[in-house]
């Protein structure tokens, strides 16, 4: 560090503790004077290790301590500043009326491709157009589970206000950018790292950073998630979307142990689809050796752990359409277009987060002498029985008439177990108004067999009780 700029460090260290750091005044306290803009862009790059935020005004001050203040209740749409981003990228690359003729035919094309490799576990070349395509079609989505996916970890105090970040595999962008978001406009800092080899999808994602404020201090290493290096600890380890394309996830994400926290958590994301979702809690299982699993899944009963498929993922409330999918949409000629086809406003996915303090979301220990471990499901079919479980889906059903499904877990499940509620009572109420990762009490449930689908049915009748445990 230079003689200038630690002369500039050392007066903001001096001056946080007094009054707003201004970097005017600054210039005062520094031989040679140095101009206020290289003052405000060092204080800007030494910012997180100064424990600064800078205001609206120019000048920093000290971010907040502890655990950040912050909650998701339910997100509305996709920010204009990210829209107008992402405009204006289609406008250079096909020019003003990208939606219509050729190249809107380009990209509708290219996120049908893009979306049938998907569905075929096939490879997918992230190159320019492929990376547009996917910003187009994803990158909202993605956003509302960047922050919903945040949501568990802010309820428990988990999200320091003076966060470090590593975003492994971070594409577009559109977790991030939640994230950020999230953190930022509660009052907190962010050192964020990504860790993006594709230029197409660094491009884009590097042209979305500039929105993100001056508070999150952001920087992507054009690097595979197999060969980075990291450097110091991370309070956040983000793998979002990523795992289900890496050939050893599992020792993937082991190799990033070291650049955890002691108090930090990894945060796993995947697409709500039974391929990733059942293929990230399998990966969950994998690394039980190395982490914790903190939540959603529960390990209720000692030295157990499930082995069950567990296609587990949660759905959120759909939020407004983009306008650049609206106009992609609506732009179609194709005769065999079905509207709303380019226009994806679903947010539900899969996650799992994991620590190495040995902490778990849900401390409950089961009572042996009356609740029944679904381990031992074999020996109790046909009984009514006592269990207790938590809620790792919303309502499965496809037909509407049929009755309301959900898979529910205690961590010992060999094979999957679905609560079916036959008739809904006062006393069973909590089955279908709890939330995705509550602990659930059944009481005199009659557990079944379901050959059809190779699982066990717990049958909620309207003399079961289901009541929600507070944890």
């Amino acid at each position: 560090m230079s003689d200038q700029r630690q002369a500039i460090v050392d007066t903001a260290k001096y001056l946080r503790n007094v009054r707003p750091v201004d970097p005017e005044e600054i210039q005062e306290y520094v031989e040679g004077q140095p101009h206020p803009g290289v003052i405000k862009r060092t204080l800007r790059e030494e910012a997180f290790d100064l424990g600064l935020r800078e205001r609206e005004d120019g000048t920093f001050v000290p971010a907040p301590e502890g655990p950040l203040d912050a909650s998701v209740d339910h997100v509305e749409a996709f920010p204009e500043r990210y829209v107008r981003v992402l405009e204006n990228l289609l406008v250079a690359e096909f020019g003003a009326g990208w939606p219509e003729g050729g190249p809107g035919d380009r990209l509708r094309a290219r996120i049908r491709e893009v979306k049938a490799a998907y569905l075929d576990d096939a490879t997918v070349e992230y190159d320019c157009l492929t990376a547009l395509a996917y910003a187009v079609y994803h990158l909202p989505d993605y956003y509302a589970v960047g922050q919903y996916a945040l949501a568990p970890l802010l309820e428990d105090d988990r999200v320091p206000s003076q966060l470090r970040v590593l975003d492994v595999g971070a594409g577009v962008g559109g977790p991030a950018l939640g994230l950020l978001d999230i953190v930022t406009g509660a009052g907190g800092i962010v050192e964020y790292h990504a860790v993006e080899p594709g230029d197409g999808a660094a491009t884009i994602f590097e042209e979305m950073l500039v929105q993100t404020g001056p508070n999150a201090h952001t920087t992507i290493h054009r690097d595979r998630a197999e060969t980075f290096e990291p450097e110091g600890e991370f309070d956040l380890i983000v793998f979002a979307n990523v795992l289900d394309e890496l050939d050893d996830p599992a020792s993937v994400l082991s190799r990033y142990a070291d650049a955890l926290a002691e108090d930090g958590s990894i945060l796993a994301l995947s697409p709500a689809d039974r391929r990733t979702a059942t293929g990230l809690r399998e990966v969950e299982r994998a690394v039980e050796g190395t982490y914790t699993v903190y939540a959603p899944t529960v390990r209720l009963w000692s030295e157990e752990t499930p082995s069950g498929e567990c296609w587990s993922f949660t759905r959120k409330t759909d939020f407004g359409v983009p306008p650049f999918q609206g106009r992609l949409d609506e732009a179609c000629d194709d005769p065999d277009h079905e509207p709303g086809e380019f226009v994806n406003v679903d947010v539900q996915y899969a996650y799992s987060i994991l620590r190495k303090d040995d902490e778990q979301a849900i401390e409950y220990v089961p009572d042996q002498s009356r609740i029944a471990r679904m381990a031992d499901a074999e020996g109790y079919v046909t009984d009514r029985i006592n269990v207790v479980g938590i809620k790792l889906s919303p309502d499965l059903r496809d037909d509407p008439d049929a009755n309301p499904v959900f898979l529910v877990g205690d961590g010992s499940e060999r094979i999957d177990h679905f609560a079916v509620l036959t008739r809904e009572s006062v006393l069973n109420e909590d089955l279908a108004a709890s939330e995705y990762g509550d602990l659930l009490s059944f009481e005199n449930v009659l557990a079944l067999w379901n050959d059809d689908e190779g699982a066990y049915n717990l049958v909620v009748e309207a003399e079961t009780v289901v009541e929600r445990i507070p944890v």
